[in-house]
């Protein structure tokens, strides 16, 4: 008897898809590649695996190419209806689940999980619903299926229903709460998270403490982990792409602009710089990092006109007022410090709020110091990414929240991310080192955050789930 269940030998499901589409004005459909770990992941596993990759339509020209029927090959995106995704993306995953493993509430106002809550926890309900269904629908018999993140923490136990023949996997891109902040959570829905997680084979993480905080939330609430295998799995850089990348022309060109905008110091040498870029994430902690840095010169004069803080802040979740707000409060901070200390020849910041990934590459290159102070952090791949790219070495000043502090601390100047009075001390350590020690420990940040690279990542999980 032939089987009913569909030919994908490998699947993976994120809520952002490896392609997205935009309506021309003729009419025509333009699609365009995204990147990223599993973009290569997939790759690696080469055109015949049986590959699929189960996404979300995010945008009206990803619905309408649905609508159409035009896709591209080894993908399927999911036309949920847009006010459903919009519930699950923003009023849930977004707003609840980063804001509960990022730490991020006023707990004397919020959360407030009412009737509006539940009707948004309905629609992620089915969000996940309609990515389990599509998974079983396609996948061929024994398949492996590793689903992604926070958005679809329910998927694994909605499959495993559907589907008990696959090995399903699931991979945690963000920290997981300590069991005294997920029980903010009311007490059914953190069980459902649970349990919808535990319905797979193997859970990955990016660090042993994520790990082991999510299994102390299961010990707490559902009695352990059962026999779920958890493994942890650090997310590298991709050197390789990033060198290639980091010295083509629209770089080099990026850098004549940034080292016009940095100029010289008054005695005609080289300014220092102090490079972060981040997207506008309440969590990536921009702001005390600005009024480090206006403490830095302020308590240290000697570092006036010699140093210059370039600093990318790229607007991130912007229909959410939040984020609007946090996205004012950077560029208010930045342009007080301008006010302040700037002179006619120096601006203190350089700010940039365009995102443009090879001006991004390009301040990489100039970077003597990277500032990376997330008050909590899943990984942080641009603390891996600046010490592979940076032409004369630079120095790392770290949050010890970052998931990226396990496999870099050692060669870091590690700070509290709330202590604005350390931060600015360590930015003025950092900025003191020798060229020599700089170099050095440049080479030992880039091995040890380049030890696991995306294609290496995908495969890892794929053969501990096959195996």
């Amino acid at each position: 008897m032939a089987s009913s269940f569909g030919a994908a030998q490998v699947l993976v499901a994120s809520n952002r898809g490896p392609v997205s589409y935009e309506v021309r004005e003729d009419g025509s459909l333009d699609a365009k590649r995204g990147g990223g770990g599993l973009v290569s992941g997939l790759s690696a596993i080469g055109p015949d695996a049986g590959a699929l990759w189960v996404c979300s339509a995010l945008s009206d020209g990803d619905r309408e190419a649905v609508r159409r029927g035009v896709g591209e090959d080894g993908v399927r995106m999911l036309d949920v209806p847009a006010d459903v995704h919009a519930d699950a993306y923003n009023g849930i995953a977004n707003s609840v689940l980063w804001f509960v493993h990022h730490m991020l509430y006023q707990t004397p106002l919020e959360p407030v999980f009412d009737a509006e809550f539940r009707l948004k926890w309905a629609s992620y309900e089915k969000y996940n619903r309609a990515f389990a269904e599509a998974l079983a629908e396609e996948a061929a018999e024994g398949a492996v299926a590793i689903v992604q993140d926070y958005h679809l923490t329910l998927v694994p136990g909605m499959l495993r229903e559907l589907r008990p023949d696959l090995r399903i996997g699931h991979f945690s891109h963000t920290p997981w709460a300590p069991v005294d902040y997920f029980r903010l959570l009311p007490d059914d829905i953190a069980e459902q998270v649970l349990r919808g997680m535990l319905g797979a084979d193997r859970l990955g993480f990016l660090t042993r403490r994520w790990a082991d905080a999510f299994t102390a939330c299961c010990e707490a609430l559902v009695g352990g982990v059962g026999d779920t295998r958890i493994g942890v799995h650090g997310l590298g850089a991709d050197a390789e792409f990033l060198r290639k990348r980091s010295h083509e022309a629209d770089v080099d060109e990026r850098m004549a602009a940034l080292r016009e905008e940095i100029g010289t110091a008054p005695d005609g040498g080289a300014r220092r710089t102090i490079v972060r870029v981040d997207r506008t994430e309440l969590s990536k902690n921009i702001v005390r990092g600005l009024l480090a840095y206006r403490e830095l010169l302020a308590g240290r004069p000697e570092w006036r006109e010699r140093v210059v803080h370039v600093a990318f802040a790229y607007p991130s979740r912007q229909d959410l007022a939040v984020y609007r707000d946090y996205t004012a409060e950077v560029r208010r901070v930045a342009e007080s410090i301008n006010a302040e200390f700037g002179t006619a020849g120096w601006t203190p910041v350089v700010l940039h709020v365009k995102d443009d990934f090879a001006r991004s590459l390009a301040a990489y290159r100039l970077a003597d110091v990277a500032l990376v102070n997330p008050v909590r952090d899943g990984m942080n791949l641009v603390a891996k990414e600046v010490p592979v790219v940076s032409d004369e070495g630079c120095v790392l000043v770290l949050s010890r929240e970052a998931g990226a502090y396990e496999e870099l601390g050692e060669d870091s100047v590690v700070v509290n991310p709330y202590d604005v009075s350390g931060t600015a001390e360590a930015l003025h350590e950092a900025l003191s080192v020798g060229a020599g020690e700089r170099a050095e420990r440049s080479k030992r940040l880039a091995a040890a955050g380049t030890a696991l690279p995306p294609a290496r990542w995908f495969l890892e999980q794929l053969e501990a789930l096959r195996g």
